[in-house]
């Protein structure tokens, strides 16, 4: 399965290069064909079997966690990084409702640093289900700069259900409080709507 975001961007780049082909000259699409595969591989959208295990909570995305932190507020944050060869399709961590989704402009700094968390583009969603509720943001990198949700408040969603995509390599980051006991460690690699990153206590 693709999104369709990869087909439109292949047709272009198909498209593109015939064009050039035909007035120039054949090999001069070669480039835009390679592209276009590029395209419909990174826009790949695989599906996913999330664990039926109550009281946990999967991962949105695909990637290497490379922040586990405590915050001020009692949560602790855990940011996973998505290099350009991971999956960029994200899913909710948990079965619920979407209670918020708020955008936030911002800067465009390499993803794996600690500042993105704060001062990059982002968008956040809070999903309240399972008894608690679960704060999680996407967040744009140095080349991704094109956050895509496709939910709204009060839209309802299956624990790893598809909620969006961001476009090249990005961030995602997941607030959990301290009903939550984390089950993965900084260093380890995530698939989205499969891996467990926490249960609740």
């Amino acid at each position: 399965m693709i999104v369709s975001t990869g087909l439109y961007y292949a047709a272009f780049l198909i498209g593109g290069g015939l064009l050039l082909g035909f007035f120039t000259r054949p090999w001069a699409a070669v480039p835009f064909g390679i592209l276009a595969l590029f395209c419909l591989w990174f826009f790949r959208d695989p599906e996913r079997t999330a664990p039926t295990e109550p009281g946990v909570a999967v991962s949105p995305a695909d990637g290497k966690v490379v922040l586990i932190r405590p915050e001020a507020d009692g949560r602790t944050r855990m940011a996973i990084f998505l290099n350009v060869f991971d999956v960029h399709v994200n899913r909710s961590p948990i079965a619920g409702r979407i209670a918020s989704v708020k955008y936030k402009p911002g800067k465009f700094l390499v993803a794996s640093e600690v500042a993105a968390s704060v001062e990059n583009e982002q968008n956040t969603l809070v999903v309240e289900g399972e008894g608690t509720r679960l704060e999680f943001s996407q967040i744009a990198g140095l080349i991704a700069r094109r956050i895509v949700c496709d939910k709204k408040p009060g839209d309802t969603v299956q624990r790893g259900e598809r909620i969006g995509l961001i476009k090249f390599g990005s961030r995602v980051d997941l607030l959990f409080g301290p009903e939550w006991k984390l089950a993965v460690q900084v260093g380890e690699r995530v698939t989205a709507g499969e891996s467990v990153l926490a249960k609740k206590k």
